[in-house]
């Protein structure tokens, strides 16, 4: 299993939702309103009036033959609005938990 992260624009909630619904990737937490910037490209989601967008993010644990098809649908994603900002990052997963 591999945990996968995703900071986005708050625009792509639904479509990321829909994404893991498709791939059975059931249990995950959302936070909703997130601040950031991103560290090459895309505007900066402050929440205020010169920077009014927020962001999202969400963190899923995936199984390993999952993860590649969520990240193609993600790079689509951000492929189609590229300035809204969308990432992920993936880091593996110990067997051991409660």
């Amino acid at each position: 299993m591999k945990a996968v992260f995703i900071t986005f624009d708050q625009a792509h909630y639904e479509r990321i939702l829909d994404i893991l619904d498709r791939l059975s990737c059931r249990g995950f937490t959302a936070w909703q309103q997130v601040n950031g910037r991103g560290s090459a490209t895309g505007d900066p989601h402050y929440g205020s009036h010169a920077w009014p967008g927020l962001g999202s993010a969400l963190i899923t644990m995936v199984d390993d033959d999952r993860v590649a098809s969520l990240l193609d649908r993600l790079r689509a994603i951000n492929a189609d609005r590229p300035k809204l900002g969308l990432r992920a990052f993936v880091w593996p997963l110990s067997p051991e938990g409660v």
